[in-house]
């Protein structure tokens, strides 16, 4: 089971990275493929209650490839973690099929609680590089998140979230309309509006008090 999943990360990477040549070299040359294969193993040892060793392997693949991936993290098949440098993953991250991350990326936790706290990635997703997604929350397949998002809520299948706070952006190719621009002009004509009506009410009020004086004073003679 390792072996093929370790097979179809290297053709994830023939498939997805223009600049693979072979299998051969992906597979000799490539720290996001190191990596994963360490992690594998890795991983292996963590799910059968060997701690101390899954952790001393994540740990020398941290020191070789620049990737951290706790060894409790499950990552699918057909991964590809592109350059890589400075990727994170936390403990009970969950990485779906064929997802894309690149580099820079953290999958954290938020808080100090055990348990479930890390997000959990669908099929098909694209983490772009700087981005961060914290929580523990699902990321629905196919889901794209722009380079240096700050992910903080759950995204359905078919979205693009971008910004930070990151939110959604397109749905299913097709982009969300947002927030209304601000018009300084209108907002501006507007106040002047609000001021002349002020300046007429008060002059009404004034002349109102006028009259009523006048009459006031034309009854007592």
């Amino acid at each position: 089971m390792i072996l093929k999943d370790i097979w179809l990360d290297v053709k994830a990477v023939q498939a997805r990275d223009p600049a693979a040549r072979s299998a051969l070299e992906v597979l000799l040359l490539y720290q996001g493929v190191h990596a994963l294969i360490l992690h594998r193993f890795a991983h292996w040892f963590y799910q059968h209650k060997m701690f101390f060793i899954a952790r001393l392997i994540s740990q020398l693949n941290r020191f070789l490839t620049l990737i951290e991936i706790h060894p409790g993290a499950k990552m699918g098949h057909g991964i590809l973690i592109d350059h890589g440098s400075g990727v994170v993953i936390g403990e009970t991250a969950v990485v779906g099929d064929n997802c894309t991350i690149y580099q820079g990326v953290t999958l954290g936790g938020v808080g100090l609680n055990k348990g479930k706290r890390h997000p959990t990635l669908g099929n098909n997703v694209t983490v772009g590089c700087g981005a961060k997604i914290l929580g523990a929350f699902e990321v629905g397949d196919n889901c794209s998140i722009a380079a240096n998002a700050v992910l903080l809520k759950p995204l359905e299948d078919n979205v693009t979230a971008a910004g930070i706070p990151a939110r959604p952006v397109k749905k299913d190719g097709v982009k969300i309309p947002g927030k209304p621009a601000v018009n300084t002009e209108e907002i501006e004509r507007l106040n002047k509006r609000i001021a002349c009506l002020e300046q007429e009410i008060r002059r009404l009020q004034k002349e109102q008090k006028e009259k009523k004086l006048h009459h006031n004073t034309a009854r007592i003679s």
